[in-house]
């Protein structure tokens, strides 16, 4: 079993300030339980081929950065939860109007298992957007919070 979803969410600041909020260090700052345990770098810069691991739900999820492009505002990890999917996670940013940003979050996932199955049957594209509405929600918390 395979899908893929996109969906694209609107931010109330400029691209260069929306970028660095999807990077695992990033991420901290308005994901609650997040905490990426950096393998390589250890210091958790993001680059091509960092390595990283989380924990959420129970599963452990192994990740690396497979395209890290900064000045295209553009990320792409790949990430495996043992027995269960392997995937790949994209984020790509634009500065769509001044102080406002488009961020288009696009997901690969195949199933490993039928656990991997029964998680993708519950992501449909409805349930994925609403996950990418609520990182919107999150992300203008926090932008308020740190004005």
């Amino acid at each position: 079993m395979h899908l893929e979803r996109r969906h694209s969410i609107v931010l109330p600041a400029p691209v260069a300030e929306i970028f660095p909020l999807f990077t695992p260090r990033g991420e901290t700052l308005w994901v609650k339980g997040w905490e990426p345990d950096f393998l390589h770098p250890m210091n958790g810069d993001t680059q091509d081929g960092m390595v990283f691991r989380t924990e959420h739900g129970g599963e452990t999820t192994l990740w690396a950065c497979c395209l890290w492009e900064p000045e295209a505002y553009r990320v792409r990890y790949v990430r495996v939860t043992p027995n269960s999917r392997f995937g790949f996670v994209e984020v790509w940013c634009r500065e769509i109007a001044a102080g406002q940003t488009e961020a288009t979050v696009s997901y690969a996932f195949t199933a490993l298992s039928g656990d991997g199955e029964s998680y993708l049957a519950d992501l449909d594209e409805e349930a994925f957007r609403r996950m990418i509405e609520d990182w919107r929600v999150s992300i203008g918390e926090w932008l308020a919070k740190a004005a």
